[in-house]
C-alpha cells in the first residue's frame, strides 16, 4: 500500500542570496567550479560582486552550500522512496527508486541543474564530493541495499548486494551520461522526460528479473553446494597428458 509521508520543506533563503545559490548552481552545473567566476555567477544573479563574499565569504565555500542546497532541493521534491512506505513489497519500492533517479537525472525546467551539478561533482569531484557522498549518496546506497536484500535476503553476501546496487543505478545513468550518443546512433529517440515513465517500468522489470535470477541461484547453491573433488589415489595411473609430460619433459632451447 503507497502511504505518503510530508516532508519538511528546505528553508527559505533570502531573496539576494536564494538568487546567488540559484544562479551560482547553474554556472557551476554548465562549466564547472574551475572555471566559473563570482564575476559570471553575481552577473546572473543581478547582484552586486561583493555579494558573494557578504553571504558566503568565497567561491569555495558558495559552492558547498550550492551543493547542500542542491541536495536538500531534490531530496525534497523528489525523495528517493517517492513517499511508498518501507513495508510496501520490494518490486514497489525498486520502482519508486528508479522513477525518482530518472526523475532526478532527465527532469527539465528550472531545477534542471540540480541533476547535472550533481553529475558534474561525481565526474569531475571537487573538494565537494566527500560532502556529497556523506549527506546524499550515502543515504541512497543505504535505501537501495536495503531493496535488494528484500530480494537476495537478509545473509546475501555484501559484494553481490553492491553488484546488484550498481547495476541498478548504472542504467539509470546510462540515459544521462550518453544523451548525446543516443540521439545520434537514433536519432528518432530523444531522452526527455516523457520517456521517465516508460523507462522506469523497462529498468524496474530488466533488474527484478536480474534480482530473481540471482536469488535462485544463491538458493541453489546454498541446497546443493559444490564439493570439491577427491584427492587422486597415488596408486591410480596419471591422464595419459600427465604421463606424456613427464616422459618428455621440455628442454630449454
Amino acid at each position: 500500500m503507497r502511504t505518503t509521508r510530508s516532508r519538511p520543506a528546505p528553508p527559505v533563503a533570502p531573496p539576494t542570496r536564494e538568487a546567488l545559490l540559484h544562479a551560482a548552481g547553474e554556472v557551476f552545473a554548465e562549466v564547472g567550479f574551475q572555471a566559473a567566476t563570482v564575476r559570471a555567477i553575481c552577473r546572473r544573479a543581478g547582484a552586486n560582486v561583493a555579494a558573494v563574499n557578504y553571504h558566503f565569504g568565497d567561491k569555495e565555500r558558495l559552492y558547498l552550500e550550492v551543493l547542500r542546497h542542491a541536495q536538500a532541493e531534490t531530496n525534497h521534491r523528489l525523495p528517493f522512496d517517492l513517499g511508498v512506505s518501507t513495508h510496501a513489497p520490494p518490486e514497489q519500492r525498486l520502482r519508486a527508486f528508479v522513477r525518482s533517479l530518472l526523475a532526478r537525472l532527465l527532469e527539465p525546467g528550472p531545477h534542471a541543474w540540480l541533476g547535472k551539478l550533481m553529475s558534474r561533482e561525481m565526474l569531475e569531484p571537487t573538494h565537494g564530493l566527500d560532502q556529497m557522498v556523506r549527506e546524499q549518496i550515502r543515504p541512497m546506497a543505504d535505501q537501495l541495499r536495503a531493496i535488494v536484500r528484500a530480494f537476495l535476503g537478509p545473509d546475501s553476501d555484501e559484494q553481490t548486494v553492491r553488484f546488484c546496487g550498481f547495476s541498478i543505478v548504472s542504467q539509470c545513468l546510462f540515459y544521462h551520461h550518453c544523451r548525446s550518443v543516443i540521439c545520434r546512433l537514433f536519432p528518432d529517440l530523444r531522452v526527455t522526460p516523457k520517456l521517465i515513465e516508460p523507462l522506469a517500468d523497462h529498468i524496474t522489470r530488466c533488474s527484478l528479473a536480474a534480482l530473481k535470477d540471482v536469488a535462485r541461484l544463491r538458493s541453489r547453491t546454498a541446497r546443493c553446494p559444490a564439493k570439491a573433488p577427491p584427492p587422486r589415489n597415488r596408486n591410480t595411473p596419471a591422464p595419459r597428458a600427465t604421463r606424456f609430460f613427464r616422459q618428455h619433459p621440455t628442454r630449454p632451447s
